[in-house]
């Protein structure tokens, strides 16, 4: 744990340098005070993490600095001290909200215990606090209030202050990374490094040398030792996006780092142990991969320990008004948007989410030039009549036979399907919600495949 700073309130020098030493022992900052008046002018020149006050003290007592402090809104956490316990003081110093209440003489080593303990659970409070009142706006640099985020945002404030290894899922473009950096802002390693790695933008023989690094000689060009990403994240956070695309091989070394938390650097046989949380990102399906070979069943088993599900966009259509104007608000110049453009925002299926959302607000503020976004900024795609698809609803009823009635309906949407993802079968699938094995057999039904 980082250092903090401890404010220790007692009427007596000695027993002050006593607390001094021992706290500065365990690497805090220390400011010392001889009464609870001296007490609250020290916290209003600078917040401390935690107060050590004596019980009984000439002018204010601590059980009468603990309900000032109370009564101002500070929650900072105290533990009252002092040689004349009793159960009625410490009743009454419990119900004014003391975190513990230690009776002198006291055991060093169990006084460690319970300030470690204190300031550790604090410090969760503080950042539980922080992320349920993100929840309220959105979260950092998510934006969105909607249902399927707030799950999502519940999600990362149950995870985050362990170091349960997290696997998120989701489409290209729903802020996978994003995930993963708020889950390590919000966890006690955020004071160390959130180190990232794209296994799919890295060649297969560079990735083993990036991930675990290398010593002189390793291989040809090794002209000196380099530090991999393992080591890099020791005590933090490493992301692994594109989880599915890492080599087998290598995804078995992988898995022996999970379950012996150790590493080897290439061309070197020396164990190296490290305290890495891993969370890591794959657009895939698991389950998928597995059967295609491109996931170890195992391996999948152990990352998959809690999963963080990201929604398509095109299921929380109600961001995205928020959306457009958290994007509009880096455009230099931008005035605004039209209700006819928003409109069509709103409608269109989004197979590229919300990274593709933030593009065309860029291109639209830039075609724009400064003037309100209106529906001619926007791409042609999202703009091009529906009656253009053909999925207008028959008028006349001409014929009520019903299975060519269903064919003609389901060409219709395929085809706009495929209109929307450019001609991409896997993403127009997702938007019609079928597998792309059903969307094959449905284009080979239907004579669609031109």
């Amino acid at each position: 744990m980082s250092s903090q700073r401890v404010l220790v309130v007692d009427d007596e020098t000695k027993m002050q340098r006593v607390l001094e030493i021992m706290l500065q022992r365990m690497g805090h900052e220390v400011v010392c005070a001889g009464n609870g008046e001296e007490a609250l002018l020290a916290i209003r020149q600078a917040p401390a993490d935690l107060v050590i006050s004596d019980l009984r003290m000439s002018g204010m007592s601590g059980t009468e600095l603990l309900k000032s402090l109370r009564e101002q809104g500070n929650d900072v956490p105290v533990i009252i001290m002092t040689a004349y316990g009793t159960i009625e003081s410490a009743v009454e110093a419990m119900k004014l909200g003391a975190c513990d209440y230690i009776v002198r003489p006291f055991d060093v080593d169990a006084l460690e215990i319970a300030i470690t303990r204190i300031l550790t659970e604090s410090r969760m409070r503080r950042q539980n606090d922080f992320l349920r009142n993100e929840v309220e706006k959105g979260w950092g640099d998510f934006i969105g209030n909607s249902q399927p985020m707030q799950h999502v945002y519940d999600m990362i404030r149950q995870v985050a202050p362990g170091k349960t290894t997290v696997l998120i899922s989701g489409e290209t473009g729903t802020g996978k990374e994003l995930v993963a950096r708020a889950l390590h802002r919000a966890s006690p390693r955020s004071e160390a490094l959130f180190v990232p790695i794209n296994c799919a933008a890295i060649p297969e023989e560079i990735l083993e040398s990036e991930l675990f690094g290398y010593v002189k000689g390793a291989f040809t060009g090794a002209i000196k030792d380099r530090v991999g990403k393992f080591e890099l994240a020791d005590g933090g956070t490493l992301f692994l996006d594109e989880l599915t695309e890492m080599p087998i091989a290598l995804q078995a070394k992988l898995l022996r780092v999970l379950q012996e938390n150790v590493i080897e650097r290439l061309g070197s046989n020396r164990l190296i142990p490290v305290d890495v949380r891993i969370v890591a990102a794959t657009n895939r399906d698991p389950r998928q991969a597995i059967s295609d070979g491109r996931l170890r069943e195992d391996l999948y088993y152990r990352i998959n320990v809690f999963n963080i599900d990201l929604p398509p966009l095109r299921q929380r259509r109600e961001d995205i008004p928020a959306l457009v104007h958290g994007f509009l608000g880096h455009q230099a110049g931008a005035r605004g948007i039209s209700a006819a453009a928003m409109r069509c925002l709103q409608d269109y299926g989004w197979p590229g989410n919300v990274r593709e959302l933030q593009n065309v607000i860029e291109r639209a503020a830039v075609l724009g030039r400064g003037e309100e976004i209106d529906v001619r900024h926007l791409p042609l795609e999202m703009t091009a009549d529906r009656a253009d698809a053909g999925i207008s609803p028959p008028v006349g009823f001409a014929s009520l036979e019903l299975t060519p009635a269903v064919d003609r309906l389901e060409a219709a949407m395929i085809t706009e399907a495929l209109k929307r993802s450019g001609n991409n079968k896997s993403k127009a699938a997702r938007l019609l919600d079928i597998s792309e094995r059903a969307l094959w057999y449905k284009l080979k039904k239907l004579d669609l495949q031109g």
